[in-house]
């Protein structure tokens, strides 16, 4: 049986690293995990209780496509609380993750063959989820003095039906600030290209607050989840906030693809945005972490490295190290039991010569990874 052309997407590489690193503690090893953006908190309490509740009150059948409208106004409430953005709930769809809303958001926007610019380095599931819908991903390599972000010259002329943004960035962790992110909108909208806001790490921010593209324009897509602020990357549970006059196009879309996100995680997921005192907390420890990463780092001989203004990542240019960070990677997990992921992932062009460190965990855990790495780049001279 023959496999179709638009399946020929390459692997998402941190997952195989999470594969290696598993076989490992299989065969007894403790390995530090700095391979995953995934909070080491679970859920927060508050949801978790809502969800005990539910179930044991409610069928949990088939929500309406667009969402549980309590979700769907909470959120919109937030943007209120958190941005000053006045948002008609009716403009939110929730989705299975903020994945869904990547499947959704394209399918919507764009035609086979269409052109979507991505900035490089840059999530990448982005590319591939593109060239799975039979669509042309445009790498946008983005530069050191631009903090690692596209600027509207990387993409003159090239001809984009839409350009794809995030920021707080994986796997960078650097921010567009209302200036950087309404010259992008510009740019974008100057040549006919649909915009599209991946604002999955906003809540997680250290020394500005991160800009939405909804404080800028109504003519956007905007992809959020509960993944990471809310600590649920398990649960499926994300959202998207679109023109009025796409709704009823994503609705249609939505029903057909996935019925509807998880009820029982729409559940915990409103109560979710009323925990924040526990999700201050974890930020606290995100913040604890990252000091301890632009301290250690260098002095382990990771020196080339941008530091994040959000997310829990470091990505670090490793080209006086290494020219595989792939090979570089799986040495650092087999000598220091280590897990961190190459740039490959992130920039098929560049990132042979980077990696990327997640400070997630436990602030016990990056102490020990830390010191591990220190042990392991002594002992390689």
């Amino acid at each position: 049986m023959r496999n179709s052309t638009r399946s020929q997407v390459d692997p998402f590489i941190v997952m195989d690293v999470m594969e290696a690193a598993r076989r490992a503690e299989e065969g007894g090893r403790r390995i530090i995990h700095m391979e995953v953006g995934q909070p080491s908190t679970g859920a927060p309490k508050g949801a978790t209780a809502a969800l005990t509740h539910a179930l044991q009150n409610d069928a949990l059948g088939y929500t309406v496509a667009l969402g549980l409208p309590a979700l769907r106004r909470r959120i919109a409430q937030m943007y209120g609380e958190r941005y000053s953005v006045d948002l008609n709930p009716d403009r939110v769809v929730v989705t299975s993750g903020s994945s869904g809303g990547f499947i959704l958001g394209f399918t919507a926007l764009f035609d086979t063959g269409d052109r979507v610019g991505i900035g490089a380095p840059g999530y990448p599931s982005y590319r591939q989820i593109l060239r799975a819908l039979d669509l042309v991903p445009v790498d946008l390599p983005t530069a050191p003095e631009n903090r690692l972000q596209p600027v509207p010259s990387d993409f003159a002329g090239l001809d984009l039906a839409g350009l794809m943004v995030a920021s707080p960035a994986n796997p960078t962790g650097t921010m567009l600030d209302r200036s950087a992110m309404g010259a992008l909108i510009d740019a974008a909208h100057g040549q006919g290209a649909a915009f599209i806001s991946d604002e999955i790490y906003h809540g997680i921010e250290y020394e500005a607050k991160a800009v939405t593209a909804l404080e800028l324009t109504d003519d956007a897509y905007v992809i959020n989840s509960f993944s990471k602020y809310y600590s649920m990357t398990g649960w499926r549970v994300g959202w998207m906030v679109v023109p009025e006059s796409h709704v009823r196009v994503l609705e249609r879309i939505a029903q057909n693809m996935f019925i509807c996100a998880p009820h029982a995680s729409q559940v915990a997921a409103l109560a979710a945005m009323d925990c924040d005192d526990e999700l201050q907390g974890n930020l606290a420890v995100y913040r604890t972490n990252r000091a301890l990463m632009l301290e250690g780092l260098p002095k382990a001989g990771f020196t080339n490295i941008a530091p994040p203004d959000g997310a829990f990542y470091v990505y670090a240019d490793v080209s006086d190290l290494t020219s595989d960070s792939r090979a570089f990677a799986a040495e650092i997990l087999d000598k220091a039991g280590v897990a961190v992921t190459p740039g490959l992932d992130f920039d098929p062009e560049r990132g042979a010569s980077w990696l990327r460190f997640s400070y997630a965990r436990a602030t016990a855990d990056i102490e020990e990874g830390l010191a591990r790495l220190a042990g392991f780049m002594a002992d390689r001279g």
